[in-house]
């Protein structure tokens, strides 16, 4: 085959596999319908868990759910799928909040956190709460 023929076939043949991907639902983000929604999707990889007040962030991706003193579930959309974490404070390695927006930065390398708006400031002020490491703030201070 030619060097021309094959550098026209190359970039084509990318394109129609990204496409392909595109279409066929490869690029859509997962999306939380509701508070009901992320109960059920913890209870799945967290059976034994009894979540109370469940939060959810302005756009829907993420929801933060109080499983006890000191821990924190998560729910975030990876993609078409979701990740769920249990949090607690020491797992934290910043935390700030501005207004309705917390900025959570994690030791998991699995996943190292986010930003997350929230609806009501009240939520993000409870989500900082629940997670704040008052170890940190002890040695800061």
């Amino acid at each position: 085959m030619s060097l021309p023929v094959l550098v026209v076939i190359v970039p084509v043949g990318i394109a129609l596999s990204v496409t392909a991907v595109h279409f066929t639902g490869g690029t859509i983000t997962a999306t939380l319908a509701g508070a009901d929604h992320a109960l059920a999707r913890f209870a799945e990889d967290f059976p034994d868990e009894k979540p109370g007040t469940v939060r959810l962030a302005a756009d829907r991706h993420a929801a933060f759910l109080d499983v006890g003193p000191q821990r924190c579930g998560i729910v975030q959309s990876i993609g078409d799928c979701f990740l769920t974490r249990i949090v607690t404070p020491q797992d934290s390695l910043a935390l700030t909040r501005e207004g309705n927006v917390v900025s959570l930065r994690l030791n998991d390398f699995t996943w190292k956190g986010g930003k997350f708006a929230f609806a009501d400031e009240a939520d993000a002020r409870a989500v900082a709460a629940a997670l704040q490491n008052h170890d940190q703030i002890r040695k800061a201070a």
